[in-house]
């Protein structure tokens, strides 16, 4: 619809018309065109009826968007505080992950979402491809996340602008922040499940359980210890601790988890 409409304008407007328009700029354009012949003014007459049914298009997604938030906000979840997140991403989230604790920390999150990337070295050249696997709706509720907060001057972009200064390409830089938000998000959804469980369904947040710490940018701290089994909630979530794997001067790897040299040895 919107390219039907967008060919029409090209035909009718003298040097035409960019290509993303809302339907009150298309609206206004229109409204300086006055054709004479009987091809423009049907030309003219189908655009105007293309644009009123986008208008009632729009009116009906913001309808459905307000629902959605409200429901959304019904659950007592803390994910709409992220920047990039809306009420369509939040959503998608809930019923996607379902019960967060079945991820014993945020590398098996990152591994089942596809932001955790792959070794693809050869000899002495060290190098990761994107991961094609995984759940591509999670990865890309996070890649439309990581694309808002570089397009707007928060501390994403300035962890993006630091990742590309360290010798990474545009395409590595947009993976490590998209790497790292996924573990906020993961740290928001365990922080929230802690909170359900102390105060139960539509109780107040209390400060032991506050996720502000990860916050929503991706140099905040997200590191956890890797369990061997689901994660137990417990009362207080545990302190960061560990070498952050996704700094500017490292690989920016959260990878699938895998044992260690000496459980490997000792098996």
């Amino acid at each position: 619809m919107v390219s039907q409409l967008h060919r029409l304008l090209l035909k009718l407007i003298p040097g035409g018309a960019k290509k993303d328009l809302s339907a009150a700029q298309a609206k206004a354009l229109l409204a300086t065109v006055r054709p004479r012949d009987i091809a423009g003014k049907t030309r003219r007459r189908v655009a105007a009826e293309l644009i009123g049914d986008l208008e009632r298009i729009y009116q009906r997604k913001k309808a459905a968007n307000k629902e959605l938030k409200e429901l959304v906000a019904e659950t007592g979840n803390t994910l709409m505080d992220l920047h990039g997140i809306g009420p369509s991403g939040a959503a998608r989230l809930l019923v996607e992950v379902g019960d967060i604790t079945r991820f014993p920390d945020r590398a098996h999150f990152a591994s089942w979402n596809g932001t955790a990337p792959i070794d693809a070295s050869s000899g002495d050249q060290v190098r990761h491809r994107l991961s094609r696997a995984g759940n591509r709706q999670i990865n890309r509720v996070l890649h439309m996340m990581a694309t808002v907060q570089l397009r707007n001057p928060t501390q994403g972009r300035a962890y993006y602008d630091r990742t590309k200064a360290d010798g990474k390409t545009s395409m590595e830089a947009m993976r490590c922040v998209q790497q790292r938000l996924s573990d906020i998000v993961y740290r928001h959804m365990v922080a929230d499940a802690i909170t359900h469980m102390v105060t139960g369904p539509g109780g107040q947040r209390g400060t032991a359980t506050d996720s502000s710490a990860a916050g929503s940018h991706p140099n905040a701290g997200t590191s956890e210890k890797p369990l061997s089994r689901p994660a137990t909630l417990q009362a207080t979530p545990p302190a960061s601790a560990g070498p952050d794997p996704c700094s500017p001067r490292s690989r920016c790897l959260v990878t699938a988890p895998s044992r260690s040299r000496s459980q490997a040895q000792s098996a």
